[in-house]
């Protein structure tokens, strides 16, 4: 497969190099990463598409400093972060990237205003100091009035905008948003997804991981993934779906395995070169299987 190469007239805040992550040993082992290269710039909004499995949560793991690669070169800001200490990874991760995830992860015995200022509190900052900035990011968002509500008394759209405000809270450079809008209904998601665009319009780096084709009108540029590699970019305008993923567009109600299947299928089919070889010795094996029990059934 050809590598896509870029060319940015400025530093890229985010540069990932033949990035490749394995799990196991020997015959046992498992390609996650395969020689990923990826450059994103300072602003950009970019949506990362592609069925379950591809690779996408361990790319935002690697990018969000959870996890390590196990070869290539990851470059943060133009540093390399292999060379970080273990304090200095968790610095970085703590100031310069922000977490969106799908099940919100809000600790539920502790109030909205007391989860958007934890992160302060690992800063060291003082009690008054934290929960004032808290309340001001929580008024950002527009849920200043429940600011002592427990996360089980707040809706899904509710719990997932004190999350993004609780990732604002040390105004990272970069967000990562894992599947923020998979739990919750088409209100709730059109209510986070025009708070990630507002953020996005500060000036803020965001990912975003999603199997929905709508929601990349939001993006600025589209990747997508396959078997652990990127097998297409393509960069989008803003209102509108991306062009591949507009011949994808899920017409069909995605309630079922077959369903899944069969959209993951339009979606590869979709997509320049993701096409995969088909077992034709096989396929001749089901034929002749069918010809034969239809010849039987004839006979009867």
């Amino acid at each position: 497969m050809q590598k896509q190469v870029y060319t940015y007239t400025t530093m890229p805040v985010i540069e990932l190099k033949d990035i490749s992550k394995l799990y196991g040993f020997g015959d046992a082992t498992t390609v996650a990463l395969d020689e990923v290269n990826l450059s994103v710039e300072e602003g950009e909004f970019v949506a990362v598409m592609g069925p379950s499995g591809s690779g996408k949560s361990t790319l935002m793991n690697i990018i969000g400093l959870l996890d390590k690669p196990t070869h290539g070169v990851y470059l943060l800001n133009g540093r390399k972060v292999a060379r970080l200490r273990s304090n200095q990874r968790a610095k970085a991760r703590r100031d310069k990237i922000g977490f969106v995830f799908q099940s919100f992860n809000l600790l539920p015995r502790l109030t909205a205003l007391e989860n958007v200022a934890l992160p302060l509190a690992y800063r060291g900052m003082s009690y008054v100091k934290r929960m004032k900035l808290a309340s001001a990011m929580l008024e950002r968002v527009g849920l200043q009035s429940r600011e002592y509500y427990l996360p089980r008394y707040l809706s899904g759209g509710q719990a997932q905008s004190v999350s993004i405000a609780r990732a604002l809270i040390n105004n990272p450079p970069i967000i990562i948003a894992d599947e923020p809008t998979g739990t919750l209904d088409s209100g709730g998601s059109r209510l986070i997804m025009e708070l990630l665009s507002e953020i996005h319009k500060n000036g803020t780096t965001i990912l975003l991981v999603t199997h929905n084709p709508e929601l990349t009108r939001y993006a600025s540029r589209v990747v997508y993934m396959h078997d652990g590699a990127i097998i297409h970019d393509e960069p989008t305008t803003l209102g509108e779906v991306a062009p591949t993923a507009r011949r994808v567009m899920y017409s069909l109600p995605t309630t079922t395995e077959e369903d899944d299947l069969a959209g993951i299928s339009a979606l590869m089919k979709a997509i320049p070169g993701a096409d995969r070889p088909t077992n034709h010795k096989n396929s001749s094996k089901k034929s002749k299987k069918k010809a034969a029990a239809k010849k039987r059934r004839s006979k009867k």
